[in-house]
C-alpha cells in the first residue's frame, strides 16, 4: 500500500463504473479493479453491480478468502473521502393500495373461469349417464 495514500471523492469514485474502468470503494479504502475483471470467480457482473457504492456489505457477505484479501492490496489506489459516501438508504415500503370495488369483479370472473368448465364437464357426464341404452 502507499505510505501517502490519495483521498478519493466519492462522485468521482462512482464514475468508474464500467468493465474497462471499475473502482470500488470497501472498508473506507478505493481499489482499481479493472486488471482483475476477467479474472474474478464470480464474474465482471458481481464487480459492476457493487460500484457507485460502499461495496464493504457485499464484499463480506460473501465470505473472501484469506489469498483473496491479501490480493486487494495490489489494487488498492487511496482512500474514499467519508464525508462524501451517501447514507445509507433506508427502505420505505411501497404505500398500500386501497381497497378498489372494482377489483371484486376480476375475482369474479376468475371464479367463473373455474366453475363453468367444470359445470360443463358435469352436465355432459349427465346428458351421457341418462342418454345411454342399457
Amino acid at each position: 500500500m502507499a505510505s501517502d495514500p490519495k483521498v478519493h471523492v466519492f462522485e468521482e469514485v462512482a464514475k468508474h463504473n464500467q468493465t474497462k474502468d471499475c473502482w470500488l470503494v470497501i472498508s473506507g479504502k478505493v481499489y482499481d479493479v479493472t486488471p482483475f475483471m476477467d479474472d474474478h470467480p464470480g464474474g465482471d457482473e458481481v464487480l459492476l453491480s457493487a460500484t457507485g457504492k460502499d461495496a464493504t456489505n457485499d464484499f463480506e457477505d460473501v465470505g473472501h478468502s484469506d489469498a483473496a484479501r491479501e490480493m486487494m492490496d495490489k489494487y488498492y489506489i487511496g482512500e474514499i473521502d467519508p464525508s462524501t459516501v451517501p447514507l445509507k438508504r433506508t427502505y420505505i415500503p411501497p404505500p398500500q393500495t386501497q381497497y378498489n370495488p372494482d377489483k371484486t369483479s376480476e375475482f369474479v370472473i376468475k371464479i367463473l373461469q373455474f366453475l363453468v368448465p367444470l359445470l360443463i364437464l358435469g352436465l355432459a357426464f349427465a346428458v351421457r349417464h341418462f342418454t345411454k341404452k342399457e
